[in-house]
């Protein structure tokens, strides 16, 4: 029987803790916090939010294995009055249709983006400079970047392309992001295996295969190994709880710079205390940016799309996600140029910043789901549908 550790117990950490245990491994995970689950956390107490706006996709191969194991649990639909309430800022104003310059990256017909190029360039040629900068701004809702235009096209299309599906590929464990993973702890649990939290790991163990399934930066510090760096994206997180309006929109999304503010009580009551909702924003900053300025930002959109919202406010959290928000990929690099999963010695990566494909966290699930397949001379295809 193959024994593997795990370092890390999130989302990353747990799948490929459940892959390798349902393949006959056993499995030990290791896990530095008190509570599993990573940037997957939600937070305990009245008001339920997740690390900044969070949504599970279901256009990947993570949606397949969760679902067919039970994993995923109730969800909480966008009802069709709320999904109407999507405004747009563009020029200053709140629009309810975007730009039809943006429309035009969007058609079948556009053809696949090119790695080598960053995405404004590209889509300028197509749907000139305003669409295109509309188009990036948009995308910001998957990248977590203060600057989507100068990343890879081909990076930024697959995001913007997923971002704008109809119907959405978005979707809402209800609870939050900890539903979710209180169902893999407990699956993980069942089959054998061992989770030891408050368990910070300084010394990689040698007798065993590793996973490490933390963030890159807490990779780099363990495996003292210094190439282990990507891009990521540096965000302003806001969570309000205001007093409940009608007619406050669902979302609301800046075409003018990258940010995203929803309002996540609008598909899930069970967030916020009756007689309130909660609201959830992302805002983009750059390296010369400080946290005022992403906050400054998002009140603007805030005073657009939730009138009189400062005399409703009841709660409130700021805070800054620096290198948390995954990997971006430049002009001229594509996921397969990240840290790879093999680190060699029998040390393997998992995480949201390294060589595998997809969207948000379907990066880290195709890169555990790598790792376990690499360990046990098992192909990934065959884990996945085990």
């Amino acid at each position: 029987m193959h024994r593997i550790t795990v370092v890390g117990g999130g989302f990353a950490g747990l799948t490929a803790a459940i892959t390798a245990a349902e393949a006959g491994a056993k499995v030990t995970v290791y896990e530095a916090h008190h509570t599993l689950g990573g940037r997957a956390r939600t937070a305990e107490g009245p008001y339920r939010t997740n690390e900044g706006p969070h949504a599970l996709y279901n256009g990947g191969p993570h949606w397949i294995w969760l679902k067919q194991r039970d994993l995923i649990g109730p969800l909480a639909p966008i009802p069709p009055l709320e999904a109407a309430r999507l405004r747009l800022r563009h020029h200053g104003v709140l629009r309810r249709t975007p730009p039809f310059a943006l429309l035009k990256l969007l058609r079948p017909s556009v053809r696949q983006a090119p790695v080598d190029t960053d995405f404004l360039s590209w889509a300028t040629g197509i749907a000139g400079e305003e669409g295109a900068r509309a188009a990036a701004n948009y995308s910001a809702v998957a990248l977590f970047h203060h600057d989507p235009g100068a990343l890879s096209a081909a990076f930024v299309q697959e995001r913007l392309r997923r971002a704008t599906k109809l119907p959405p590929e978005a979707h809402y464990p209800r609870g939050g992001w900890a539903s979710v993973i209180d169902r893999m702890a407990a699956r993980a649990w069942n089959l054998g295996v061992r989770i030891e939290t408050l368990a910070r790991v300084d010394t990689l163990p040698t007798d065993t295969p590793v996973v490490v399934a933390t963030s890159l930066p807490a990779a780099r510090r363990l495996l003292g190994d210094d190439s282990l760096t990507w891009p990521g994206g540096r965000t302003v997180l806001l969570d309000l709880a205001l007093r409940t309006r009608r007619g406050d929109a669902f979302a609301v999304s800046d075409l003018d710079a990258p940010g995203w503010i929803e309002r996540f009580t609008a598909q899930d009551r069970t967030l916020a205390p009756a007689g309130e909702q909660l609201l959830q924003g992302q805002i983009p900053i750059g390296p010369g940016e400080v946290r005022a300025d992403g906050l400054a930002r998002a009140e603007e959109l805030l005073d657009l799309a939730f009138e009189g919202w400062r005399e409703r406010v009841t709660w409130r959290r700021e805070a800054v996600a620096d290198g948390r928000t995954g990997a971006v990929d430049l002009p001229g690099s594509s996921w397969r140029d990240r840290p790879s999963v093999d680190r060699g010695d029998g040390v393997y990566l998992a995480g949201d910043q390294v060589a595998a494909p997809g969207v948000l966290s379907e990066v880290s699930f195709n890169s555990a789901v790598t790792a376990v397949s690499l360990i046990l001379g098992r192909t990934a295809l065959d884990l996945k549908h085990a």
